[in-house]
């Protein structure tokens, strides 16, 4: 018997970092995904294959299962992580992976793993619906971060997103502004680790209370946001709060200075998608400056 697991993508359009510390954020998921399909033999090991968007196997491994934990012959960082996944799944549900079976799974991505759309917290939705925990948990015993994206993983809308005393509180919205056809998303060609991004933001001092109210405030406010530019001026500010929080240049002072519209960074500074807020279509211009990955609202938001 075969199981399907099917897990969405991310994009955090406000909060960066501040999310972590109590500010409310804006999260849409995305079209693009991940699925895990998992079918059990009589076999005690797991055989694991990953594939990329373009059906490419990227990863694969053997991994043998006994009562205490999963184990890797070979151990590479991919399959670390797997087992870091698996163990601590079988650590918040003793009776996962606990049968004699073994199983054949296949995890593909819809989206380039470069895209930083959430390879990783995709797999950890996945895992935990498999596996009948919590995925939050989950994600603290293993990667971290503040939760947005697991949150994206499991809602197909827009959602209002907070840390409350280190406890998720979501809040499925609407966010499908009248201006989205203004509204781009450009790749710069890399991948931040999200990791490095925090704790950049963790040694950096400022005045955090104030930091956290002001941008709970932009969230509202560009929830609202009814016109373009509205939106914009919203996302100059936030752009200029977390460029001060974080001692580092806007992606647009730093890159597309000579840009008329707006930008903003999403997600670590540094990598991933950037929004690109123009009345005309900015295409041409991030083509001339070698990047051609520009998707619409529409292309990309669910």
């Amino acid at each position: 018997m075969k199981q399907s697991f099917y897990s969405h993508g991310k994009l955090l359009l406000t909060a960066e970092y501040v999310v972590l510390d109590g500010a409310l954020a804006l999260a849409v998921p995305t079209k693009f995904g991940q699925f895990l399909e998992i079918e059990a033999t009589k076999t005690n090991t797991i055989s694991w294959k990953s594939l990329s968007n373009t059906n490419d196997i990227w990863f694969q491994a053997n991994f043998n299962v006994t009562d205490d934990a999963i184990t890797c012959h070979d151990e590479d960082d991919i399959s670390k992580n797997i087992i870091k996944l698996l163990n601590a799944a079988k650590r918040l549900n003793p009776d996962f992976l606990k049968s004699q079976n073994g199983f054949n799974i296949v995890s593909q991505l819809e989206f380039p793993q470069n895209w930083g759309l959430g390879s990783s917290s995709t797999l950890i939705n996945n895992i935990a619906n498999w596996a009948k925990v919590d995925a939050f948990k989950l994600s603290n015993l293993t990667f971290g971060g503040s939760g947005y994206d697991i949150a994206c993983a499991q809602n197909s809308t827009p959602i209002l997103y907070q840390l409350k005393s280190d406890n998720p509180s979501i809040e499925t919205t609407k966010f499908n502004p009248d201006f989205k056809d203004s509204l781009y998303f450009v790749h710069l060609n890399e991948k931040q680790n999200s990791r490095d991004g925090i704790k950049h933001y963790k040694a950096q001092q400022f005045d955090l209370k104030f930091s956290v109210e002001k941008v709970t405030q932009i969230t509202k406010e560009l929830k609202q946001a009814n016109d373009l530019k509205a939106f914009c001026d919203l996302i100059d500010e936030h752009e200029a709060l977390i460029s001060k929080i974080t001692n580092q240049e806007t992606v647009k002072s730093r890159i597309f200075s000579g840009f008329k519209g707006s930008i903003k960074s999403l997600g670590a500074w540094g990598g991933d998608f950037i929004l690109v807020a123009s009345k005309e279509n900015p295409s041409a211009y991030f083509k001339s400056k070698g990047y051609h990955t520009i998707l619409s609202w529409d292309d990309l938001i669910l």
